[in-house]
């Protein structure tokens, strides 16, 4: 059975963890790292791994070099993490965390299931296309046809899923008083997803200018008032 990347891996960063950085292993004349110098140093890997797999590339980036940029030995490495792809694992969910909104974020309230889905839209483009985010469909998009495995783990650890189960509860619950004619909630909240994060997505990443505030407002109320127009009038086609 494969370890599991430490904990300290996924803990908010510090804007001091520079300057306060546990020193190299080498340096240490003995004796276990203290818990607060066992979090900087899992920060710091985390931060060095993130920065060579979001510019290099996740084939170019080596362990030697992400051991040699964070100051650790091979062996420091090992002991943290099974290999490169536990390594992209632990930097994608901890990109992922850090997009998640704040637990006093208030994603179901709201007089109607049209305001839910717009603020719920609203949080997903926010998170979709800010710059980690970019730079995470960009190493996708550049070497998943050299590593296959590369998009099957953002998606395992991504928010993806997270997602589609939580727009998937919300149609559910409210499919009857919307007069929502859907029988696949599921496949209905992965529609929704993709109409919300593609286009703008895209004109992120280069294809075309990126949308302003005032477009993206208008972009999410659109697609949910097509959204649901749509599902009111769904009729499951035949097999």
């Amino acid at each position: 059975m494969k370890r599991s990347p430490a904990k300290a891996s996924t803990a908010p960063s510090r804007p001091d963890a520079a300057a306060t950085a546990v020193p190299p292993a080498a340096a240490r004349k003995g004796g276990r790292l203290s818990r607060t110098e066992a979090e900087l140093l899992g920060e710091r890997i985390l931060d060095v791994a993130t920065a060579l797999f979001f510019t290099a590339g996740y084939g170019a980036t080596t362990i030697e070099a992400v051991a040699k940029r964070a100051r650790i030995s091979k062996r420091t490495f090992y002991h943290r993490f099974d290999d490169k792809a536990s390594l992209l694992r632990a930097v994608v969910d901890r990109t992922i965390d850090r997009m998640r909104p704040p637990a006093r974020v208030p994603l179901l309230e709201g007089a109607s299931l049209q305001e839910v889905l717009e603020r719920l839209a609203a949080l997903i483009l926010q998170a979709a296309l800010s710059p980690p985010a970019i730079a995470l469909h960009r190493l996708i998009v550049a070497e998943s046809a050299r590593f296959p495995a590369l998009a099957a783990i953002v998606i395992e650890q991504g928010g993806t899923g997270e997602a589609i189960r939580l727009i998937a509860g919300v149609l559910e619950r409210d499919a009857r008083a919307e007069n929502l004619g859907l029988d696949d909630t599921v496949f209905a909240a992965q529609q929704f997803l993709h109409m919300v994060i593609s286009w703008p997505q895209r004109r992120a990443m280069g294809l075309g200018t990126p949308m302003t505030p005032a477009e993206l407002e208008a972009w999410r109320r659109n697609v949910v008032n097509l959204f649901l127009n749509g599902c009111r009038g769904w009729a499951q086609a035949a097999p």
